[in-house]
C-alpha cells in the first residue's frame, strides 16, 4: 500500500476542492460557477442566514467576490436551469446531468423505504393525504405549504411540520415533486415534468450497483483522498451498497488504496493521481464547505476540531453562534464568529480565534483581508470587529 505524508493529503485535498491558488481576476462568471459547482458535485443548501445563504459561501471561498444573481438565474429559474434540487449530502444543489445518478434515493422512498422513519410512516398512514396534496399541485401549479387548502397549519411534530408540510416533504423525497423556486427561500413545489428538462427526465436510471460506484468514484474526485466513510458520506450511501461499490472500484484498478501517515483507517485515491507540490488559498468556510462538513475529516486533515454551535446554549459555547473556519495557505489557522448586520451595512466580526501553534501577527491581516472581500461582496459598508477571542486584539490592528 502507497504511504502519503499527511501534508501530501491535505494537498490532494485542498487541490480537489478548487483551492489551487489565490483567487484573482475578473469577476467570476457562470462558466468558472459551474467548473467549480462540477467539482464539489453539489451545493449543500441550509436555511440559516446569518451571513448569507449558506450555498452561496462555496463559490465566494474558492473563486472570490461572485454576482450570485448569476447563480440563482441557473439554480431556481424556468429557463436556463442547470442545477436542481434534490437530497444527497443533504437538501442540495445538484448539475442536472446528475439527475439518473440521485434517482435511487427517490425510487426507494416511493417503494416505502425512506431514510427516515417518520416519513416512512407518514407515506403508509397519510397515503389519501398524499394523493389529495399530489393532485392540489397538478392542478394548480407550483405550491408552498400555506397555499395547501388542508394540513397547511403546522401542528408540531417533526421539526414543527404540519400535514400539509410533510406531505409536500415526502413528495419531494419520492421525486413525485420537486422544487420550482424559493420566493425568499420558501419551497415551492411542482411537478417535475414542469420544472425540469424532459431531455433529461428521459435519461435512463442506472441500476442502482452502477449509481453507487459512480457516485463513490465521484465523491473521491471531489475529495481528492478519503477513508471509505468519507466516501460514502459525501452522497449518503447506504453502507452495505457503498461497501460493495469501493471493492468494485479497488477491483478494477479506478481506485487504490493509500495509508496516510496519522489516519487510523485506509484511505482512498483515484488510480493516478498526481499530489501537488501546493494547494489552498486564504478563505473562510461555510459550516456545511464539504472541506469540513466532515468534523472528523477537518481533523484528521488539519488538526481542527469544528462543530457548529447554532444549537448550543449560549453560555456553553466556546466560539459563537456561526463560526466560519479561516483556510490560510493549506491550514486551517483560526475561525470567526460572523453575522451580517445590513441595517447597520456591517460585516460583525463578533468573535476571532486563532489556532494555537499560530502567530496572531500572521493570521490577522490575512484574516482580516478576506472579511472585508466578504463584506464588500455582501453589499456591505466595512467590517466591524468584536472584542472576543484571542484574535480580536491583532485583528484591530491589522484592520
Amino acid at each position: 500500500m502507497r504511504r502519503l505524508s499527511l501534508a501530501q493529503a491535505r494537498h490532494l485535498a485542498l487541490a480537489a476542492q478548487g483551492f489551487g491558488g489565490p483567487a484573482g481576476g475578473a469577476t467570476p462568471g457562470w462558466a468558472a460557477q459551474h467548473r467549480t459547482i462540477k467539482r464539489l458535485q453539489l451545493l449543500q443548501i441550509d436555511s440559516v442566514n446569518v451571513v448569507t445563504r449558506s450555498h452561496y459561501l462555496p463559490l465566494f471561498s474558492r473563486l472570490g467576490p461572485y454576482d450570485t444573481a448569476v447563480l440563482d438565474a441557473r439554480t431556481l429559474a424556468p429557463r436556463g436551469r442547470a442545477l436542481f434540487e434534490c437530497w444527497a449530502h443533504e437538501a442540495s444543489f445538484v448539475p442536472l446531468a446528475m439527475h439518473p445518478l440521485m434517482r435511487w434515493r427517490m425510487d426507494r422512498a416511493r417503494a416505502g423505504n425512506s431514510r427516515y422513519k417518520s416519513m416512512r410512516d407518514f407515506a403508509t398512514r397519510e397515503a389519501g393525504f398524499l394523493a389529495r396534496t399530489l393532485d392540489f399541485v397538478a392542478d394548480n401549479g407550483p405550491t408552498a405549504t400555506a397555499d395547501l387548502p388542508e394540513g397547511a397549519k403546522s401542528e408540531g411534530g417533526w421539526w414543527g411540520w404540519g400535514r400539509g408540510k410533510m406531505a409536500l416533504e415526502v413528495l419531494f423525497e419520492q421525486g413525485r415533486l420537486t422544487i420550482a423556486a424559493r420566493p425568499g427561500f420558501t419551497r415551492l413545489y411542482d411537478l417535475p415534468e414542469r420544472v425540469i428538462a424532459p431531455e433529461i427526465l428521459a435519461l435512463p436510471t442506472p441500476p442502482e450497483a452502477e449509481v453507487f460506484a459512480e457516485l463513490t468514484l465521484r465523491a473521491a474526485t471531489a475529495l481528492g483522498i478519503g477513508t471509505a466513510f468519507d466516501l460514502r458520506d459525501y452522497f449518503r450511501l447506504p453502507p452495505a451498497e457503498a461497501r460493495k461499490a469501493l471493492e468494485t472500484l479497488l477491483a478494477d484498478g479506478r481506485l487504490v488504496p493509500i495509508e496516510v501517515a496519522g489516519w487510523p483507517a485506509p484511505a482512498y485515491m483515484l488510480d493516478g493521481a498526481k499530489i501537488p507540490r501546493q494547494a489552498g488559498g486564504d478563505a473562510l468556510l461555510s459550516p456545511f464547505d464539504p472541506l469540513v462538513w466532515d468534523r472528523g475529516r477537518a481533523e484528521r486533515l488539519f488538526n481542527f476540531h469544528y462543530r457548529i454551535e447554532i444549537y448550543t446554549p449560549a453560555a456553553r459555547r466556546r466560539f459563537g453562534y456561526y463560526v466560519l473556519p479561516f483556510l490560510m495557505g493549506e491550514t486551517l489557522a483560526g475561525r470567526v464568529c460572523l453575522k451580517a448586520d445590513r441595517q447597520a451595512g456591517m460585516l460583525r466580526a463578533n468573535a476571532l480565534h486563532v489556532e494555537d501553534g499560530f502567530a496572531p501577527a500572521e493570521v490577522a491581516p490575512r484574516m482580516v483581508a478576506q472579511l472585508h472581500a466578504m463584506a464588500g461582496w455582501l453589499g456591505l459598508e466595512g467590517v466591524a470587529l468584536g472584542a472576543a477571542g484571542n484574535l480580536a486584539t491583532a485583528a484591530r490592528k491589522a484592520s
